[in-house]
């Protein structure tokens, strides 16, 4: 494999500008390529076919939805390819997709393209899963005034891509860390004796944090308006108590609702005027996105 150096540099600004960074991107494709190949290469692909064929690949979607993670791809095939790989058509991260739609094609050293095949099918099929999954959430909250939140429930090492793919389909992101932002949730309540003990404990801790406390009924709610809270998250509410947390609310605090929403009650669940709705199965268990990709010889 070629080494980060070999990028073109457009490509690695891309990367940078979609907020990742390209050194952990690197790594991360260092270790797919480690996984996949294990000691002995791409033995398949070297016993086939020759050093100096070339071939032409084309992306094409399967199924209808917003890919993402085809900027990724490409460094994938970058890291096999060198600087002998072309790539035309590629549409941006974020479009919505027809099924049968072309979204990319690859061209270069057959071996490179084959061996970075499935390390590259793999990223782009689960981000533009993601993406596709974050767009039906926020086509049905269209029209309120909700927003879409993912969280941190992320497959380990893939968060930051896996963020970038809910921006794609229309989502926004909550925390990346533990240490970005403060989120009071019920353990922490009972840990510190009361939802108004954790907050102001935050607050005294860390005034320089922004600071969300998990409430699970109104008593709890009113408190933490008294107390100057301005971001607090509804936790398993009915939408009628959710409505009602609204109103007394009054846009004193940013509101986010969560606990057991499904894509069919999130519009009801958005009409209450909810700030955000936070969707952990954006990233725990999303389907992958049907993406192919169909190879010839030159």
């Amino acid at each position: 494999m070629t080494s980060l150096r070999d990028v073109p540099p457009a490509l690695v600004g891309e990367v940078e500008a979609a907020g990742l960074d390209p050194d952990a991107l690197w790594d991360l494709l260092g270790r797919a390529f480690d996984e996949d190949l294990g000691e002995g290469g791409d033995a398949t692909t070297l016993a086939t076919v020759d050093a100096d064929a070339r071939a032409t690949g084309r992306f094409n979607a399967r199924e209808p939805g917003v890919v993402a993670g085809l900027g990724l791809a490409v460094v994938a095939f970058h890291l096999t390819c060198g600087t002998d790989l072309e790539v035309t058509d590629r549409v941006p991260d974020g479009t919505h997709v027809a099924a049968g739609d072309p979204v990319m094609t690859v061209s270069g050293p057959a071996r490179g393209l084959l061996t970075a095949e499935r390390t590259a099918l793999n990223l782009a099929s689960h981000l533009s899963g993601v993406a596709t999954a974050t767009s039906h959430w926020v086509a049905a909250l269209e029209g309120t005034r909700a927003r879409v939140l993912d969280t941190r429930k992320t497959l380990p090492g893939l968060r930051a891509l896996q963020k970038y793919a809910v921006r794609c389909g229309g989502g926004v992101n909550h925390r990346s860390s533990l240490s970005e932002m403060a989120m009071v949730k019920d353990n922490h309540v009972v840990a510190a004796g009361g939802a108004v003990a954790a907050y102001e404990r935050v607050r005294a801790a860390r005034p320089d944090l922004r600071v969300e406390v998990e409430v699970t009924d109104l008593d709890q709610l009113r408190d933490l308006l008294a107390a100057g809270c301005s971001e607090i998250l509804l936790d398993n509410m009915a939408p009628a108590t959710t409505a009602e947390a609204v109103r007394l609310t009054a846009g004193r605090a940013t509101l986010e609702a969560s606990g057991g929403l499904t894509l069919e009650r999130a519009r009801e669940v958005a009409e209450t005027g909810v700030d955000f709705i936070s969707v952990g199965a954006l990233t725990h268990s999303v389907r992958v996105f049907d993406l192919g990709l169909d190879l010839h010889e030159d």
